[in-house]
């Protein structure tokens, strides 16, 4: 079934198996974050396949510089507020840094509180090889895991810059040794990011669960932006695979700015506008 005026398939609600559904008819996923229940009942009206609850509320939300300072209970805090805007958009959350590397009990109890305490759809987890004992041991209590190669902001402190990733063949066969060993573990789904956009669309080819790129080019299953950066409300953050929709950062201080005035003025509230 299509919307009426609309070229895109309907789906009456987003599961794992839909998205796979999507990668075999070569149908684009999208996805943005969202981190209130305000903005994501505004994508999910308007028809977005995917909501990623992501660690970048550290930046975004909370100002840090970095993704690592966001704890398990503000992920649950954001996924929570988001999980009751949703109805049919895949929801899908971050386990946060320090909640699963090195210990797999601990990345099992961490996402199994996402997901009893927001009621979310899927858990995300940076990392390949590093990470398969904690990724098994999640898909082992049935919750859908979706992984995330290439750039991994967590890691950010080893890397030591936001640069490109995978560029030489070292780093590129490891990517790709990873993604089939995330596909082969169970995850339902594969975040690219900032990767050369033909690594991106090897991967795409060789594995059969759905890619979701960020800076990894055309050649992936589907897209995904963080809508503070998309919408403009966010501006000093401007990789080259961020196309800006808006300038919501000047909009709204024009409006701040106008609402300053009346009220100053007295203009605001008229007659009308009061009691």
């Amino acid at each position: 079934m299509q919307n009426k005026g609309d070229s895109r398939q309907y789906y009456t609600k987003i599961t794992t198996h839909v998205l796979q559904e999507m990668k075999l008819k070569g149908e684009k996923i999208a996805m943005l974050t969202a981190y209130d229940y305000s903005m994501a009942k505004i994508l999910d009206g308007a028809g977005i396949d995917m909501v990623l609850v992501g660690d970048s509320a550290s930046n975004v939300m909370a100002g840090h510089t970095t993704t690592l300072p966001i704890t398990l209970d503000e992920m649950i805090y954001h996924a929570s507020s988001v999980m009751r805007a949703v109805k049919r958009a895949l929801v899908v959350v971050d386990l946060p840094f320090g909640t699963y590397q090195g210990n797999s009990i601990e990345a099992l109890h961490s996402a199994i509180r996402i997901m009893k305490e927001s009621g979310a759809n899927a858990i995300k987890i940076e990392g390949g090889e590093e990470v398969i004992g904690s990724v098994k041991r999640i898909l082992s209590a049935g919750i859908p895991v979706m992984g995330h190669l290439g750039l991994t902001p967590q890691s950010i402190h080893k890397f030591g810059t936001y640069v490109v990733r995978a560029t030489e063949n070292a780093e590129a066969e490891k990517l790709v040794k990873d993604a089939r060993l995330l596909e082969q573990a169970g995850c339902f789904g594969l975040v690219l990011e900032k990767i050369p956009a033909k690594l991106g669309t090897q991967v795409t080819k060789e594995i059969k669960i759905p890619t979701i790129g960020i800076g990894a080019g055309n050649g992936v299953d589907g897209q995904v932006l963080v809508l503070h950066d998309m919408l403009g409300i966010t501006m000093k953050f401007s990789p080259r695979f961020l196309r800006r929709y808006h300038n919501l950062s000047e909009e709204i201080k024009g409006s701040v700015n106008t609402y300053i005035d009346d009220v100053k003025s007295s203009d605001f509230p008229n007659e009308r506008e009061q009691y």
